[in-house]
């Protein structure tokens, strides 16, 4: 696809987080697509390794005042659009260093406004919606999100939830959301709608869903084994993954790294799995080549995680929760299987399932690529990603 033609010059903003994750690279990933289709792309970014919590009480106060408020960004996105004179201004994640206040610099300069809503932190101060082990929307329909500072959401802090609260609270109250934001992208239509539920103007929503490229191509030998990749954490249904596998022992491979990482290693001593530690991108495209299955338990409402899109260009098929927006990306029996969230023991029949069924298992790794090849290559994405743009340009102007 070509570019449009209105469209020349793009900056893209984007705050780092201290641990590199799917964020990151879908930036680089959209820079390059935009890039090769002749469109000059500006990246300005910030990083938040360099924010230190909890050196003094003075240190800690400026710090939730850059979050809630970064002059020095707003100068820096402003120096920016002056410079490059963008068509858009394309914003990733502004949190913590820095700050919704770059929304109304880069809007004060003229330019259209557009931000990709990775998570939910828009609605949620922890962005997961997620607490206690189960999807929660407490601050969803509030006007400010006072429950997330009461539960202590962020990292278990009450002050740290009290500083994203108040961000969310102030910028959702003095219009930066509503007026400066021309245009957002949400990656699936669940995530469309629970955000509009949350006070987002539904008609500046726009889905446009992740993409991968270049393309990994298919596995082509014998298959064997489920794999799951990707933090190892209660979110991600770790918990009931390895009750599962403990029901259909050394059926499933575990690549990742987090808090859980310990029990991983128990259920691999016992003979349950076998874990891989943390594996680096073309190990993990290789084996996902091999796998049977691609497993993603998880308990929480997930954006679009890269890990279904990797397995579908894969030709690997995927075992997925019932839930948020994995219901609508993966079609049961049709690119995978579908399991109720925590259900250790449905999760482990599909485990057999998949592993003992191997003509069953490669019919559904079919449609799984051809699944990839119709909706999550970049074509499709650059359309979608210009469509937003031209949005977001007409709502402007």
């Amino acid at each position: 696809m070509s570019a449009d033609p209105t469209i020349r010059r793009v900056l893209q903003v984007h705050t780092r987080y201290r641990q590199a994750g799917g964020e990151d690279r879908a930036v680089e990933a959209e820079r390059n697509l935009l890039a090769g289709a002749g469109i000059e792309v500006r990246q300005l970014f910030f990083d938040n390794a360099e924010l230190r919590e909890s050196r003094s009480p003075l240190a800690d106060l400026r710090l939730a005042g850059q979050a809630l408020w970064s002059r020095s960004a707003a100068r820096d996105v402003a120096a920016a659009v002056r410079d490059l004179r963008p068509d858009v201004v394309h914003v990733h994640n502004t949190f913590a260093a820095a700050s919704p206040s770059i929304f109304r610099a880069a809007a004060r300069l003229g330019v259209p406004v557009v931000q990709t809503l990775h998570n939910y932190r828009l609605v949620c101060p922890a962005a997961t919606l997620f607490r206690d082990g189960h999807p929660c929307t407490d601050c969803l329909h509030v006007p400010a999100p006072v429950p997330a500072v009461v539960h202590a959401c962020v990292r278990g802090s009450r002050r740290q939830s009290l500083v994203a609260a108040a961000t969310i609270g102030l910028h959702r109250g003095i219009g930066t959301f509503s007026r400066k934001v021309d245009a957002f992208i949400v990656l699936t239509e669940f995530q469309r709608r629970l955000l509009a539920g949350g006070g987002l103007a539904e008609d500046r929503l726009h889905v446009v869903p992740n993409f991968l490229e270049p393309d990994p191509g298919p596995g082509t030998g014998e298959r064997s084994g489920v794999l799951y990749v990707g933090r190892l954490s209660v979110e991600k249904g770790i918990e009931p993954l390895l009750l599962a596998a403990a029901a259909a022992p050394g059926r499933l491979e575990i690549a990742g790294d987090g808090p859980l990482a310990g029990v991983v290693r128990e259920a691999a001593a016992a003979g349950h799995v076998r874990y891989l530690g943390a594996l680096a991108a073309d190990a993990v495209a290789d084996r996902m080549r091999q796998a049977a299955a691609v497993v993603v338990p998880s308990l929480w409402y997930e954006g679009f995680p890269m890990v279904v899109i990797e397995a579908y260009a894969a030709g690997t098929p995927v075992i997925a929760s019932r839930i948020g927006s994995l219901e609508e990306v993966v079609d049961d029996g049709i690119t995978g299987r579908l399991v109720g969230p925590g259900d250790g023991a449905a999760l482990g029949a599909a485990l057999i399932q998949a592993t003992d069924d191997p003509a069953g298992t490669a019919s559904l790794g079919v449609n799984a690529r051809r699944r990839y090849e119709a909706r999550y290559r970049g074509e499709a994405h650059l359309g979608g990603l210009l469509a937003a743009y031209g949005a977001a340009s007409r709502r402007h102007g």
